[in-house]
């Protein structure tokens, strides 16, 4: 039934022969791996809005319009100068990858953290951000966004990512053009309006620019950083090379310019909109259906425009699902994180990182109450940490490399690694008292978590290894000692005693007699000299009715006896129940027992399973 349930959600198992036709073209890699950043218009100019809209009203609205055109001028050096990345490291891991070729283990490590941040960050904010969408459309759903947001985490975005790429693909492509169509039909019509319908009445004082001092140049700050948030996503691309079609880098390059011209041209249009309608903070309502409610009013294309909107901040979440696990692969496969995640699932994703994502991104969501005002002032920061890292490593990478051209892609890295670094300043400063010091937290513990799995992986190597120069000669084999815990004869401990005679040189069955019942020792004393199973039986006593303790005490003195060759084996006859709640009536002495032997050292602990028919 489970395997059932599961085939239906995840489908049938895939050869590995099937994973180059998990590759994508580029206009399908555009909607998976392009949804958060082009999704990112839905809420990136509307957090430049609703910062220099504050309190007293509009005071610095006016400054609205050059702190946009300064993130698109940033977007433009970031593309630019970002996809040498991708053209240098066809094998994927982006930031990661250049810092540890060419910087060394601390800047890669400060790069791994920072993008699993933005990851998880892309994954909650995305998430968030499409609830706010519809909720601004259909107020009925207000109070629920949490649920909602859950049941689209692990309800939509986790099984069909576990579905596979191609799957996911092909469930994503729809959603994201359709979006882009209404954005692009929104951005048309709201300009065409603007040149040809008369012009709005609105208060000169608030859209006034007002002279600038230090609260309105922290503000400007403030809201630069906050239009930041547009720009995450861009490194997805960089890190997934290796999921595109042939030749993979150029394609991804490509990818990369396309994703950029789309995105800026919906910033500066949206951003325009806002600008030109003056659209001013409300609640539950984003600034998004407030343009188009102006613009289309209550219709049809409204609600086209919100739903396609919900529908791909959803699926931005989705750049994280296929951009982090294949970082988390690669640092995996490095010995910096659990081994696990750099092994493939049943349908070639990297499901253990699926699966990461989705418990991580859900727990933030549960702690900020799906709040985006909330998570995105942790954003960005961590995705300009990397972009840093990332073009200061190629700039290492192209003066050693000295291909044709690296003058100038040397100092084209190296503007962007200005650029992006000093973002990262900006970004500190601005939203350091609104949530950016958690993640400058959150990074020194992921390095220090990096560091300790890699420290325990090359102990167990180290223990684990056979030295070098062993002349293969086997030492010499001991004996065998078997040990078997018996609590009354039955069929169970029967075939028990029957294995362990088959592996052991001396088989020894233990009893612990916990009660004052003599009668039931003597009892169990006539039935075993009965049944002459060939086998020594011990009987403990126990006067304070203790079961591991005796039985422990009496492994240990096997253990001082025994020679260094020799070896003790402890097997515990279990029978196992039809059904999983029949478990429930009987006491798990033998699960118990199981696990607190195999935490001892020189002992081997094994079970022989009886299954019951009924």
């Amino acid at each position: 039934m489970l395997r059932a349930i599961r085939r239906l959600l995840i489908g049938r198992p895939l050869h590995n022969r099937d994973l180059p036709h998990e590759k994508l073209p580029k206009w399908k890699a555009l909607s998976i791996f392009s949804s958060d950043a082009l999704s990112s218009v839905a809420y990136g100019p509307e957090q430049v809005m609703l910062t220099l809209a504050l309190v007293p009203v509009g005071v610095a609205y006016g400054y609205m319009a050059p702190v946009v055109l300064a993130v698109t001028l940033l977007l433009a050096i970031v593309v630019l100068s970002y996809v040498q990345v991708a053209r240098a490291n066809p094998g994927g891991g982006g930031a990661y990858a250049v810092a540890k070729k060419n910087l060394g283990e601390m800047p890669a490590l400060v790069a791994a953290g920072s993008v699993f941040a933005d990851y998880i960050l892309t994954a909650a904010v995305s998430v968030a951000a499409g609830t706010d969408a519809i909720v601004s459309a259909f107020p009925v759903l207000i109070g629920h966004e949490v649920v909602l947001d859950l049941a689209v985490l692990f309800g939509i975005l986790m099984l069909v990512n576990l579905r596979g790429v191609r799957e996911s693909s092909n469930a994503f492509v729809l959603p994201t053009y359709a979006f882009l169509f209404g954005m692009l039909a929104l951005i048309a019509a709201g300009v065409y309006q603007a040149f040809t319908a008369a012009p709005q009445l609105v208060p000169a004082a608030s859209t006034a620019r007002q002279p600038l001092d230090l609260a309105l140049l922290f503000l400007a700050l403030r809201a630069f950083a906050n239009g930041c948030s547009s720009m995450t996503g861009i490194e997805a691309i960089a890190d997934s090379v290796p999921m595109f079609k042939d030749p993979a880098p150029v394609n991804a390059v490509r990818t990369t310019y396309w994703m950029a011209g789309i995105l800026g041209l919906m910033l500066v249009g949206i951003s325009f909109l806002i600008i030109h309608l003056h659209i001013m903070p409300a609640e539950n309502v984003t600034a998004l259906s407030q343009i188009s409610e102006q613009i289309f009013g209550r219709t049809i294309p409204y609600y086209y425009i919100q739903i396609t909107t919900m529908l791909v901040l959803y699926l931005a979440a989705n750049t994280a699902y296929n951009g982090l696990p294949i970082l988390l692969s690669i640092v995996a496969r490095d010995g910096y994180m659990p081994r696990y995640l750099a092994t493939r699932g049943e349908r070639l994703t990297y499901s253990n990182g699926i699966i990461l994502i989705t418990v991580a991104a859900a727990i933030l969501i549960v702690a900020y109450g799906g709040n985006i005002e909330h998570l995105i002032s942790l954003y960005a920061i961590g995705v300009f940490i990397s972009f840093t890292i990332a073009q200061t490593g190629m700039v290492v990478h192209w003066q050693r490399e000295k291909s044709p051209g690296w003058r100038f892609r040397t100092l084209l890295n190296a503007l962007g690694a200005t650029a992006t670094g000093l973002v990262v300043v900006i970004i500190t400063v601005a939203k350091f008292l609104y949530g950016a010091w958690m993640i400058l937290i959150f990074i020194p513990l992921m390095i220090k978590l990096f560091k300790s799995i890699r420290a325990h992986y090359d102990k167990v190597a180290a223990q684990l290894s056979i030295p070098a120069g062993c002349n293969g000669e086997p030492e010499e084999i001991g004996r065998h000692i078997v040990i078997v815990p018996v609590s009354t004869p039955t069929r169970v401990v029967y075939r028990t005693l029957k294995y362990a005679r088959t592996i052991g040189d001396q088989v020894i069955a233990v009893h612990i007699a916990a009660g004052e019942d003599q009668a039931a020792e003597q009892r169990l004393k006539e039935k075993w000299a009965c049944w002459q199973p060939g086998v020594e039986l011990v009987i403990l006593h126990s006067p304070y009715r203790l079961l591991m303790q005796p039985l422990i005490a009496f492994i240990e003195k096997q253990e001082r006896r025994k020679a260094p060759n020799d070896y003790i084996t402890v097997v515990i006859p279990e029978f196992e129940t039809r059904k999983w709640w029949h478990r429930l009536l009987h006491n798990q002495t033998g699960w118990i027992l199981h696990t607190t032997l195999v935490l001892r050292e020189n002992v081997v602990v094994t079970t022989v399973p009886y299954h019951l028919k009924d």
